[in-house]
């Protein structure tokens, strides 16, 4: 049976099956004594049935769980519990205004994870039938790039329409006219959450579509060098409105 290591801030701890180990304000791994918000006994790790266990035993906050990739997340509210199935799961969780990181490995993971290509960096990039443009690439790293620098971040860190349209150097009607581009063409290939329609606010696209060009590969950190490129590039009058 296979051994735990759960590390946070640098603090490591190894488990090991038949023992119980807690965290929060207090507990076998203290995550921050000085944070009211946090529970006294937040996250539980158990092994039982073959498998190690990440229980939820506060009763507001929920904790989310990704791959190392941030391809695969799985949110578990209080009173949930879930198996560890990867080698390296990352957690994710705020209390207050704080937010925390932990990394849990496991010796022997249940599931094993493959590398695959990544995505094209040119506009030849094609999901389907569908192409995109090298500015329409850049809409998506734009609203993507909080998720992409930090594995577990959620979409509420999407940053805004002018937020997005700054950080490439853009104009706002160009971002405006490009994310209208980008999630009409993902909208008729399927992709549920991008038409804009009554009462349906910008924020809900922006995010689904960060979301989903996430978990599709579409965007990857690798890209994120592009944006500094872009910015730097639009601080040169060019006239260039690609």
């Amino acid at each position: 049976m296979s051994a735990l290591t759960v590390e946070l801030a640098g603090e490591c701890r190894t488990v090991l099956p038949g023992t119980a180990f807690t965290m929060g304000r207090v507990g076998d791994l203290v995550i921050d004594d000085d944070n009211p918000y946090l529970h006294r006994s937040f996250l539980a790790f158990t092994h039982a049935d073959g498998f190690w266990w990440l229980a939820n035993v506060g009763s507001r906050a929920s904790v989310t769980l990704s791959d190392p990739r941030g391809l695969m997340r799985s949110t578990v509210g209080p009173g949930a519990r879930i198996p560890l199935v990867f080698g390296r799961t990352v957690l994710t969780f705020s209390a207050g205004p704080y937010s925390y990181e932990v990394n849990v490995e496991i010796e022997a993971p249940v599931v094993e994870e493959v590398e695959t290509p990544a995505a094209a960096t040119s506009a030849d990039t094609t999901i389907g039938s569908t192409s995109f443009t090298d500015g329409q690439m850049l809409v998506m790293i734009a609203v993507a790039e909080p998720l992409l620098k930090r594995i577990g971040t959620g979409v509420w860190a999407v940053p805004t329409g002018v937020q997005a349209a700054r950080r490439l150097g853009w104009t706002q009607t160009k971002f405006n006219r490009k994310l209208d581009n980008v999630c009409d063409k993902l909208d008729k290939a399927g992709v549920a959450g991008l038409k804009g329609g009554p009462g349906r606010q910008a924020m809900g696209r922006r995010a689904r579509l960060a979301e989903y060009a996430v978990s599709a590969r579409l965007v990857t950190a690798q890209h994120l060098p592009t944006l500094d490129q872009e910015h730097e590039r639009n601080a040169m009058p060019t006239g260039d409105e690609r």
